[in-house]
């Protein structure tokens, strides 16, 4: 896939425009982001119309992140619709309001009085007129369903009543934009996330009745059509447990032709498998599946590792050497930063951990998200403090990009050592339980037969 590019902070920062409140905001977000993401990739991102109304609509499995996504990935600037709530809250309230946000009113929000998002649709129709952008989570939620679910007609209506109102309503050239959020991993810190645009859609004029609302029978056929939309660039499964067993066809398929998979393809892969008709055959390769899960995770091991049977015992060595000589000369200054954020990472895991056990999986990410952004610079100023205490002021600003840089050392160590240590347990398994790794290898080989059609 050809139409794939990574997003890179220096391109979130340099195509920002506006107050300088707001780019300072955007530039935090786009930092904080690019950490909290190993990579975050944009998939026909250059299918966007220029010089017109659009309306960004897209799914919501992971709360604030997913708006913080689209406001540092999305070139244009953008007014998001946001629940009436988030305005109330201390810090959340003045971000939102900050980058332009718009309330929206629910009905289920305690003390919500609906009736103001007319005032609410107003605004975006003319923001739309003007040819602004906006963005929707037509849901209404967000979620942790394997699929998506039932729209809210709110985005269907806003995008009638703009290009359907005024004097010459035909002049407003309006179009939705529908954009898929995929993340490998989405509680998971550094997991990968995908921007998948689809194809944009004009919207036309209809007559308005006397109050100034569409037909509901066409505000019912556009939100049908958005639907449709969101369902071609996002991933939809049945159940968590088909959803699981698609995850591992994946890592079979990928694990057996290596390359440098992008995203959009292993959205790709996942979209066709739970498309598949359900029949005895595939049945039975879903257990085969789950099965050969279990093997490995009793084992220890993953799917890629299996590739070391191909390899000799000598390169394997130098290849483990060449890949943590580095981590033992670095040694020093990741542990200085794993000690110095250890408080600030365990105190944001917990919180998260809250999240997950109440049921909220789609929260835990954001919690982790908001801490970090919170905790991590305060505890470089508390460091700092400290010294200019104890040693002068010089060396405690010396100590703040110090502190930075043991961060980032940290961060890169961990993952290296993670990735390491994978690898070595899966020598380990090849040389000491050498049957049962070529029986998984000979599994394998069989999956990726019937995963590949």
């Amino acid at each position: 896939m050809s139409d794939v590019r990574k997003l890179r902070l220096r391109d979130v920062v340099l195509r920002r425009y506006g107050s300088f409140s707001l780019w300072l905001i955007h530039f935090i977000f786009g930092f904080g982001i690019s950490v909290f993401f190993r990579r975050i990739e944009l998939y026909n991102a250059e299918s966007l119309p220029e010089n017109c109304g659009l309306i960004f609509v897209s799914n919501h499995p992971n709360a604030l992140i997913d708006p913080a996504l689209l406001f540092i990935a999305l070139p244009r600037n953008i007014a998001f619709l946001a629940k009436s709530t988030l305005f109330k809250m201390p810090v959340i309230g003045y971000l939102v309001r900050t980058v332009g946000a718009l309330p929206l009113y629910r009905q289920q929000d305690a003390g919500a009085d609906v009736s103001k998002n007319q005032e609410t649709f107003a605004v975006a129709r003319e923001l739309l007129k003007k040819g602004g952008a906006i963005a929707i989570f037509p849901e209404g939620i967000s979620h942790d369903k394997p699929q998506l679910q039932p729209l809210k007609t709110g985005a269907a209506r806003i995008a009638l009543g703009a290009v359907s109102s005024g004097q010459n309503p035909s002049s407003l050239d309006l179009r939705i934009m529908p954009v898929g959020l995929f993340y490998t991993n989405k509680t998971t810190f550094r997991s990968e996330a995908l921007l998948h645009f689809g194809r944009p859609f004009p919207v036309l004029p209809e007559t308005l009745d006397e109050h100034g609302h569409p037909p509901r029978e066409i505000v019912r056929e556009l939100t049908e059509r958005i639907g449709n939309s969101l369902r071609e660039v996002t991933l939809n499964a049945a159940s968590d447990a088909e959803l699981a067993v698609a995850r591992v066809a994946e890592e079979v398929f990928t694990s057996v032709t290596p390359h440098e998979e992008n995203l959009a393809e292993r959205l790709d892969f996942l979209q066709k498998f739970v498309a598949e008709p359900a029949g005895e055959e595939d049945a039975k390769l879903e257990k085969r599946l789950a099965e050969y899960e279990k093997k490995l995770d009793r084992l220890g091991i993953e799917s890629e590792f299996l590739a070391l049977a191909e390899y000799s015992k000598r390169f394997v060595l130098k290849h483990a050497f060449l890949r943590s000589w580095h981590l033992v000369l670095l040694a020093p200054v990741a542990l200085f930063g794993i000690l110095l954020h250890l408080p600030a990472y365990q105190f944001g895991r917990f919180l998260a951990s809250r999240q997950t056990k109440k049921g909220f999986f789609d929260m835990a990410s954001t919690v982790k998200f908001l801490t970090a952004m919170v905790l991590i610079p305060l505890t470089w100023l508390v460091f700092a403090g400290v010294l200019a205490v104890y040693s002068g002021w010089l060396i405690a600003l010396l100590s703040i990009p110090f502190s930075a840089l043991a961060a980032y050392v940290a961060l890169r160590s961990l993952e290296e050592i993670d990735d390491l240590r994978g690898w070595l347990n899966a020598i380990a398994v090849f040389f000491l339980k050498r049957e049962k790794f070529l029986r998984l290898l000979a599994e394998r080989r069989r999956l990726f037969e019937k995963v590949k059609k």
